[in-house]
């Protein structure tokens, strides 16, 4: 009997790819797509899902990650995929954390995807080592302090360093500092330039709030 494969996938173009190469396969059989992490519950109550490929960017913004921990709970026995082109540091942890057994970068290749989801299926955890390696300004990302990175993230929104501070519990001076250093590193001249481009290459991503499936959007 083939694995049914639920995608959670708001972008077209890896959705249909997900879905050819689900096709393709004898071992799986596709049993439903949708752009909404918040679907998916749903979508497990009513199908029978074995395996979800779960981005964690999806419509309207809600997180993949927030809905594999949801999943998890009420169907520990379904497994998931976090799939994602995105290197936000923090997703690998906090998906071996949730419990997802495996975790892929997008790379649009039939052979490599379908091997994660049969190895998953036979009981191994795939995960990769580290993040991919970006190249922001003059540095990488992977040149950069988990403090910084989390200072970056927080860049991305706007705020002052006063604020950032009371957030990181940290004061604002040694928010200052951090900020220079990644401004010397890169070789940007403002934060906002910074963030701009931290933000657009997935470096560091300020998810929403977590939701729950049924609430108010």
């Amino acid at each position: 009997m083939a694995y049914g494969v639920l995608v959670v996938e708001d972008q077209e173009m890896p959705r249909q790819l997900f879905e050819i190469f689900i096709n393709s396969s004898e071992e799986f059989k596709h049993v439903g797509s949708v752009a909404n992490a918040g679907l998916a519950l749903s979508m497990c109550k009513n199908q029978q899902v074995d395996l979800i490929l779960m981005d964690v960017m999806t419509e309207l913004g809600h997180s993949g990650l927030e809905a594999a921990a949801e999943i998890k709970q009420v169907f520990p026995r379904i497994k998931i995929i976090i799939v994602t082109s995105m290197p936000e540091y923090t997703w690998l942890q906090r998906a071996r954390e949730i419990g997802v057994e495996s975790f892929w970068y997008k790379d649009g290749k039939k052979t490599a995807i379908l091997d994660v989801m049969k190895r998953t299926m036979n009981g191994e955890s795939i995960y990769p080592d580290s993040t991919p390696l970006i190249r922001i300004g003059n540095s990488t990302n992977h040149e950069f302090t988990e403090r910084e990175l989390e200072i970056l993230r927080e860049l991305t929104t706007g705020d002052s360093n006063t604020e950032i501070g009371e957030r990181l519990c940290i004061s604002a001076s040694t928010v200052k500092y951090h900020v220079e250093n990644l401004l010397s590193k890169t070789g940007f001249h403002t934060r906002t330039e910074l963030a701009s481009e931290a933000r657009s290459l997935g470096i560091v991503i300020k998810e929403k709030k977590a939701f729950r499936e049924g609430s108010k959007k």
